[in-house]
This record gives structure tokens, sequence and C-alpha cells, in this order.
């Protein structure tokens, strides 16, 4: 698929490879939202009723969604929720589609929760603080497509940022250790020459009319996982309030290859192949805050509201990348190989920067059929969450204060945020039938889309079902989720002509086991 898409994401790149920061590893918004946009995790009770828990409580998982939850314990508890993750990638580049499959191990919250019933004098009935950590996203995916494209090279990215900064060939040979010095250095590009052999350029080698078959796999791990510390306070079973802290760390890994080959059958017009590989590695960890209410205007009606602070992280990326390329006789001697490692003293480009992810607001509902206090009576419930995320919020600084010129990338990487993205909505429904002991779940959420281009048709489908039993003091939940995910993938972004992109479309299960014991 093609696409004119000029947005300044290929411009923020090009800029951060060039003399202001040649060195370093570009963060775009399609990054920005590693931290944002996912679906999270949960316990096995959380996730089957599909995540909408604001306005219940009563679940661990009321740490990450509306701390106010918490208030509703009363007694102490310890949790263990393990999982798996079974990915299975559809995608459709240039007409041809290509399915992959990833298998992985998840876990949701694992913690102990605090209940204390408060003396006669109290003005609260209960309080409760809550020790957990939960992963929120996980990363393992793999990505795998191919397709015959006559639009474009890969080449000419390199040859953007080279005229973009004005490079002269020493800049174009050393400056651009993981890109276009790579390029350049295998001759996949070169000078471009007027007819008294002046240098007034450059140009790519490969030609895109007369055909090039491109390759591409990303195979991606890892995960943002939360250490979260609630306290949650309850007022006559009846109002709930609760905050907690929570420190967000991610670790992020992707190995990518892309090859592009000469589909035209010349073998004699100056290109045969290019290779390029790259590792990259994310590490990161910061600090939030989530604040909640619960309030029963009526006994079995609960309504909740939460608000997540932005999560300030501070990042460390690694990088490294190497190039081959065969360009038959143009440069007779066979393939060239280069490497950032060999550039840059047998190290990987490396670079810290901090950024802000956005706020959510958090409203719910829920409504519980015979509501009383001894939850073993309670026949059933049904709840919903309506979330808002200003994606359009996140943004980056540098954690080198003294590099105006990484100040300037950085003020141009937000405004591509805010030119890229859009904020969304997300919406959550489920209920429960409970035949003491056992119980029943079913769910369902909606993650809107963060682009601001109508054609990226990206979003989030989640449907969810379960089963619950609760006996002497221990429960046991299991809990299997279906997401259906549309996304976009680019493998590699053109700033002055159409972009070419694969439709991607994930299914991913999750089956996830949650173990409670009363201690």
């Amino acid at each position: 698929m093609t696409r004119n898409i000029h947005y300044a994401v290929a411009a923020v790149a090009a800029a951060f490879f060039s003399g202001m920061a040649a060195d370093a590893c570009a963060q775009t918004p399609d990054d920005a939202l590693r931290a944002s946009w996912f679906i999270p995790g949960g316990s096995a009770r959380s996730t089957a009723v599909g995540g909408a828990i604001g306005a219940l409580g009563g679940d661990i998982s009321a740490a990450n969604v509306n701390p106010a939850g918490i208030g509703l314990y009363k007694t102490r508890e310890v949790v263990l929720s393990p999982g798996f993750v079974f990915n299975n990638t559809r995608s459709n580049y240039r007409d041809s589609s290509t399915k992959i499959n990833k298998t992985g191990f998840a876990y949701g919250p694992i913690g102990i929760v605090l209940g204390t019933p408060q003396g006669r004098r109290s003005n609260w009935t209960s309080s409760a603080f809550a020790l957990t950590v939960t992963q929120l996203a996980s990363y393992n995916k793999r990505v795998s497509y191919a397709g015959y494209n006559n639009y474009s090279t890969f080449a000419e990215q390199f040859v953007e940022e080279l005229l973009a900064d004005g490079a002269d060939t020493l800049a174009a040979e050393n400056n651009y250790i993981n890109g276009s010095s790579l390029a350049y250095r295998t001759y996949l590009i070169d000078n471009r020459r007027d007819g008294n052999g002046n240098i007034i350029g450059y140009k790519p080698l490969p030609t895109p009319a007369t055909g090039l078959y491109q390759e591409y796999d990303a195979n991606t791990r890892g995960g943002l996982h939360e250490i979260n510390l609630a306290f949650a306070g309850n007022q006559n079973d009846k109002f709930y309030i609760g905050g907690s802290v929570g420190i967000p760390i991610l670790s992020y890994h992707r190995d990518l290859y892309f090859k592009e080959s000469d589909a035209s059958g010349n073998t004699n017009n100056d290109f045969n192949y290019t290779e390029y590989r790259e590792t990259f590695k994310s590490s990161g960890v910061g600090l939030n805050a989530k604040l909640g209410v619960i309030y029963k205007p009526k006994d079995f009606i609960r309504l909740g509201l939460a608000f997540h602070t932005p999560s300030i992280l501070s990042f460390k990326d690694e990088l490294r990348a190497s190039m081959k390329t065969d360009t038959e006789g143009y440069y007779p001697g066979g393939a060239l190989f280069e490497s950032s490692d060999r550039l840059n003293d047998g190290q990987a480009i490396t670079r810290k920067y901090n950024q802000v992810t956005p706020y959510r607001i958090i409203a719910s509902g829920a409504y519980v059929f015979r509501e009383v206090e001894n939850t073993r009576r309670q026949r059933a419930f049904i709840s919903a969450d309506i979330e808002y995320i200003n994606h359009r919020g996140s943004r980056y600084s540098t954690s080198e204060d003294d590099d105006p010129g990484l100040k300037a990338y950085y003020k141009m990487a937000n405004e591509a945020i805010k030119g890229y993205l859009k904020n969304a909505f997300n919406f959550r429904l489920g209920g429960e039938l409970k035949f003491d002991p056992v119980m029943f779940r079913l769910g369902a959420a909606y993650y809107g889309s963060p682009y601001q281009d109508k054609e990226l048709k990206a979003s989030r489908l989640v449907t969810s079902a379960g089963v619950g039993y609760r006996n002497h003091g221990m429960f046991i939940d299991l809990t299997y989720a279906l997401s259906w995910n549309k996304d976009a993938n680019f493998p590699y972004r053109l700033n002055g002509q159409a972009n070419t992109f694969a439709m991607e479309r994930n299914n991913r299960g999750n089956l996830v086991m949650t173990v409670g014991f009363k201690i």
C-alpha cells in the first residue's frame, strides 16, 4: 500500500541523524506509543470483564486502574497471575500477504493486599494497602512481510538525509554511522556528478522503476512492567478514595532485518541487493501517580473516577547496525560490508533521554445485582469504563542540557508528535454471573486509533471470557482474551515522496490464571 504521507516523522529522523546528532538513536512519534498505546494486563478476573473494573474494585488490578477499588478489601490476600501470550500476525505489503506466529510468557498482577477494619471511633470503616508488580504490556511479537515495489527504494532515505543536511563527502562517509554512512561506504548510494565531473549531490543505485523485491522481518521482545504502591480508605461502605505511586520499568529489544533485491533480471544495472541488519535495545525507568474515587449513590450502583498522571521516564537506548551491498559491476570487488561497530570503535551507538507519557482519565460505572456486604450473596454485575488518553501530550527531552542540537531535535520531535498523533477514547465493558462458589464472566474492549491519518486504520478490539472459583479463603480464576489489532508498519520513511507501508493485522490470545489466598 502506498500513501503520500508527509508528516514530520521522516524530517525528524533526518534531522536527528544530521550534524545535530549524527551518532544517536532517533526517537519518533511511533516510539512514543510504545509506553502509552497498549492493552493493559490485569488479573484473570479483570481481563475476563474486559478490564472494566474502575467502579468495581475488590480486585488487585484496581491498583493500576482506580486505586480507590483497593478500599473494598477488609481482609489480607496474596495473589499470583501467570499467563501466556499467543501472537498471530498477518501483514499485507504490496498485495503480498505473510503470516507468522510467536508465543511467549506473560504475567498479570503479583502482590499482596492488606485490608484492615478500623475501630468504631474512626470516621473510616476500613483501609487497605497494596504492593503489586504487573506486566502492563508485552512486546513479544514478530512481523514479517515481503513484496514487489516499483515506487521507491530503501536507498532514497539516505540520499534525502544527506541532501537535507548539505553533507559533504567526508561527512557522508563518517558522520551517519547507523545509516547513511553505511549506505555510502557500501555504494548503495554514491556521488552525483555534473557533466564536468563535479559532485553536485548524491544518488541511489537501485532503480525502483525496473522493480525491486523487498523483505522485512522484525522480532521484538520485552515488556512494560510497573511496581505499584497503593493505599485506599473506605467510609461507611459508600465512599472510597485511594491513591498509588507507580514505578514503570520498560525493556524493549528489536532485531531487524531488511533486504532489497533487483527484480528486473538485468545483471548489468549496477545493483544486485542490499541487506540491512539492526539490533536496538531500549531500557527505561520512571515514576507516576494515580488518584481515584468510588461512590455508591445507591446500594446497587457504583460510580468511579480516576486520574493517571503522566509517567516521567528516563531512557537509555543502544543501537548496532550493519549493511552489505552488492552493486554488480559498479564496484567490481564484489559485495561490500560495513557496520556501526567498525565506525564507532566497537561500541554501540547510545543515547540517554527523557520521555513524558500521556495522562489518562477513566470514568466508570457498575450495577451490582443483589448488592450486599457479603459478596458471596451477590448474584451478578455489569460494569463499564470510558478512558480518555491524550496521545498528543507525549513529549521527549534531552538528558544532556548542554547540547543545543539535541534540544532543537527534541523540540522538532515533539511538534511531530502533535501533528502525527491524536487523543483517543478507549471503551471497556464486562459482566459476571455468580453461582456460588463458581462465577462466569464475559467482556469486551475497544481501543481507539492514536493516529491522525485516517488511512492508518489502527485500532484494537478485545473479547474475553473466564471462569472463577472461590471457597474457603482461596480463589482461582482462568481467562482467555482474544484481541484483534490493526496497525501500519513502515519499512522505511521518505519525506519527499510517497511512502509505502504494510497493513498489519495481529490476533493476540492471552491466557491468564490468577490464584489468591487469604492470609
